[in-house]
């Protein structure tokens, strides 16, 4: 049943994606600022509170009614699983983006290459010169579809192994929300979270994005240059060492490594800076984070590059799905 239910929400997801102002996009989004400005007291365990409130609870949810419908009728809860998984994976919610920059670049208008990415990750990216813009748009494109893509299957495969249904898919994607936008809110004066809160919601996040970040930079490896992809990973594991940068940070470089060794491609550097606040962007790790200093520098022929390590991981992750299904089939 995760194969088909994959496999139909991807499908779903590339026919009718969910506009980013969607009742159901903002959903989550909404219940995160209720819970925050309802238990967040400034400590540490009434941040605990908030993020297990914020997270577990629909997870709880989802995993009842996932029980209940099976309860019903296997063809109910694949239902719901399929769902979940539309809600959950987003390519689409990103990939426009990445069209408008490429094409852009492509015919040369890079003012218009900037315009685009400046807008889709409010940074300043007027004084970025053509190789910059795209290793920019290489980061933030390839974190984006682990955060939104491979980091939603590798949760929602594992845990659907121990009859756990589609619960996986909302605790990794809540948990990175919540970080996200108690982050994002905490630099608008006035406004966001308690600094207690946003600890938690970092220390959760590296915790559970710990795995898929891995699987994710295994995947690339393996349908990518695997040799080269495993060396910038383990050079970029070794540059960690007296490193201060903190697990979401550590999860971000080795996704960014496996991709610069899977695609020739020199990665990392300076972020841009936020047009929300004087601060660098947490969408890419900190400056003095090496990622990979070998590779032939980024050039928009990479970029077709990434798009196709992107897929090729999908197809390997829909393999392996098929596989285990029809394992647990024969079994």
């Amino acid at each position: 049943m995760s194969f088909l239910a994959v496999l139909l929400a991807l499908i779903l997801e590339q026919a009718r994606p969910l506009s980013p102002g969607h009742a159901l996009q903002q959903a989550p989004r909404a219940w995160l600022r209720l819970v925050s400005r309802n238990l967040d007291a400034g400590r540490s365990h009434h941040g605990w509170l908030s993020w297990v409130l914020a997270v577990g609870l629909p997870a709880l949810v989802v995993l009842a009614a996932h029980h209940l419908l099976w309860w019903v009728h296997p063809v109910l809860a694949f239902v719901l699983n399929a769902a979940i998984l539309y809600l959950t994976l987003g390519f689409r919610q990103f990939s426009h983006h990445f069209t408008t920059i490429r094409d852009a670049l492509d015919m040369g208008d890079e003012e218009q290459a900037r315009n685009a990415l400046a807008q889709w990750q409010q940074v300043d990216a007027s004084a970025l010169p053509r190789s910059e813009i795209v290793r920019h748009v290489i980061e933030y494109s390839v974190l984006e579809a682990h955060r939104r893509v491979f980091g939603v299957l590798g949760w929602y495969s594992v845990m659907a192994a121990f009859g756990l249904g589609p619960a996986g898919a909302v605790i990794y994607r809540l948990s990175g929300t919540a970080f996200a936008d108690w982050r994002d809110g905490s630099r608008q004066p006035g406004e966001g979270v308690s600094p207690a809160l946003l600890q938690v919601a970092r220390q959760a996040w590296g915790l559970i994005d710990y795995l898929p970040a891995r699987m994710t930079a295994l995947a690339f490896a393996v349908v990518g240059s695997f040799e080269d992809a495993v060396d910038s990973w383990r050079q970029c594991v070794a540059g960690f060492a007296g490193s201060v940068s903190d697990w979401v940070e550590r999860n971000q470089a080795i996704v960014l490594a496996a991709t610069a060794g899977a695609v020739n491609v020199r990665l990392g550097g300076t972020p841009l800076q936020s047009r929300q606040a004087d601060v660098p962007d947490a969408a890419e790790p900190q400056p003095g984070l090496a990622i990979s200093a070998a590779g032939r520098a980024p050039e928009p022929a990479h970029l077709r590059s990434v798009v196709g390590l992107v897929w090729r991981s999908v197809v390997l992750w829909m393999v392996l799905l098929a596989l285990l299904t029809l394992a647990r089939l024969l079994g």
